[in-house]
C-alpha cells in the first residue's frame, strides 16, 4: 500500500512540473512576441547603425627623423701672431658684423717695422727715379738702373709684409655672426692658434639627419621640413631640404640628408637636438573614419549602406591619421558607411540608420600621415 502511495505522489508531482513548464513556455513566447522589434521583409531583424560619409581629403605623407643643428658657418677665432691682448670686444651671445674688431694685440714693434720699410721703399724709389733721368743722358748704365728698380721691388714687398704683420695684430670677424664664450682677458698673452672664442652664423641653421634607404628615391632637395625642439614647446621652424648624400651607409642602411632652417631671431643654436618632419607628398584621397574598418585576416572591409541595406565591401586602405583611414580602392567619395553596430551586420542585412545626418561635415579637410625614422 505504501508503495502505491509513493507512485501516486511521484505521478502528481511530475504532472505539476510538466504543467508549470508548459505554462512558462507559453508566457515567454507571448512576451517575446510583444517585445519583438520591428522586422523587415523576410522576417529578419533590422540592425540599428550610425553612418558617416566617405569624403575626399587632402592627405600629406610625412616621415619623421631626428637631427642636430649646426651653424650655417662656424669658426674658431684665433690670433695669427703672438702677443699681449690690449683690446677685447667679446660679449658671449652678442652679434658682430663682418670685419668688426674682436680683439687687438700690442703692435708697437709692427708699426715701427712698417715705418722703417716705408722709409726704405721711399729711398729706393727716389734712387730709381734719379737713375732713370741720368740714363737718358747715358750717365748711368742700364745694368745699374735695373739693379735699382729690383731693389725698389724688394723694398715694396717688405712694406707689404710689414703691413700684413701689423694687420695680423687686429683680429676681425670673417663674417657676421654670434660670438661664443671666451676665457681670455685683456692683458693676457696669447700665441698664434690659441682659441679666443667662436663665431657662428645663425641667420640660418643646417640640420643633418639619417633616413632609411627605402625613401632614397623620394627625398629630393626642395622638400618642405618642419623642426621642433624641446626647448621651444609649441613652436615650429620651417625650412627645406638642401642636399641629399649620394651614398647609402652599408651598415645602417640609411643615407644622410641636410636641411636648412631660416633662423632670423637666432633662436636656434648650434648643436641642438631637433625632431624633423619631412613632407614627402600631398595628394587627394577618399577617407572614412577608422571605426568603419572591419578586418578579417588579411582582408579589410567596410559596410556600405545603400537602399536601407548593408553591403559588405572589400577595400584597400592606405594612410591612417587622426582617426581617418585612406581608402585606395573599394568605395568612392559620397558613399555612406556604417561606423557603429558593425558586429551585428551581415552582407545584405537591412539596417535602421539612427543618425539623420552623417557625422562628417568638413569634406574638404586635411589629414597627414606620419612615418618614423629616428636615428
Amino acid at each position: 500500500m505504501n508503495f502505491l502511495r509513493q507512485i501516486l505522489i511521484i505521478a502528481v508531482l511530475a504532472g505539476a512540473g510538466w504543467g508549470g513548464y508548459t505554462f512558462y513556455q507559453q508566457e515567454f513566447a507571448n512576451g517575446a512576441a510583444n517585445d519583438r522589434p520591428e522586422r523587415g521583409r523576410g522576417g529578419s531583424r533590422a540592425a540599428s547603425v550610425e553612418t558617416d560619409t566617405a569624403v575626399m581629403r587632402n592627405l600629406s605623407r610625412v616621415v619623421e627623423a631626428v637631427g642636430t643643428t649646426r651653424a650655417r658657418r662656424s669658426v674658431e677665432i684665433v690670433p695669427l701672431a703672438d702677443g699681449r691682448v690690449v683690446e677685447l670686444n667679446i660679449t658671449p651671445g652678442g652679434e658682430v658684423d663682418e670685419g668688426g674688431v674682436i680683439a687687438r694685440l700690442d703692435d708697437d714693434i709692427e708699426r715701427a717695422n712698417l715705418s722703417a720699410a716705408e722709409g726704405t721703399l721711399l729711398q729706393k724709389q727716389q734712387a730709381a727715379e734719379r737713375a732713370a733721368r741720368l740714363r737718358e743722358s747715358q750717365t748711368v748704365s742700364l745694368a745699374a738702373l735695373e739693379t735699382l728698380r729690383a731693389e725698389e721691388i724688394v723694398a715694396r714687398a717688405a712694406v707689404d709684409r710689414a703691413r700684413r704683420q701689423l694687420e695680423d695684430r687686429t683680429i676681425r670677424a670673417p663674417f657676421s655672426g654670434v660670438l661664443g664664450l671666451t676665457s681670455i682677458d685683456v692683458g693676457a698673452r696669447v700665441e698664434a692658434g690659441d682659441r679666443l672664442t667662436t663665431l657662428d652664423d645663425l641667420s640660418k641653421v643646417e640640420v643633418e639627419f639619417q633616413l632609411p634607404e627605402t625613401l632614397f628615391a623620394r627625398v629630393k632637395p626642395g622638400l618642405e621640413v618642419v623642426a621642433r625642439g624641446s626647448a621651444f614647446p609649441g613652436r615650429t621652424f620651417e625650412g627645406r631640404i638642401i642636399a641629399v648624400d649620394s651614398r647609402v651607409d652599408r651598415n645602417s642602411r640609411s643615407f644622410l640628408t641636410r636641411a636648412e632652417l631660416p633662423n632670423p631671431d637666432r633662436a636656434l643654436p648650434s648643436g641642438m637636438f631637433v625632431l624633423m618632419s619631412i613632407t614627402l607628398d600631398d595628394y587627394e584621397a577618399v577617407t572614412v573614419p577608422d571605426a568603419a574598418i572591419v578586418s578579417e585576416g588579411s582582408n579589410t572591409f567596410v559596410y556600405r549602406i545603400a537602399a536601407g541595406k548593408a553591403e559588405k565591401t572589400q577595400v584597400a586602405t592606405g594612410l591612417r591619421e587622426g582617426g581617418l583611414v585612406e581608402i585606395r580602392e573599394g568605395i568612392a567619395a559620397g558613399d555612406m558607411v556604417a561606423i557603429t553596430g558593425l558586429q551585428r551586420l551581415r552582407d545584405g542585412a537591412e539596417v535602421n540608420v539612427l543618425n539623420s545626418e552623417p557625422a562628417t561635415s568638413d569634406a574638404g579637410g586635411t589629414a597627414g600621415a606620419h612615418e618614423s625614422s629616428r636615428s
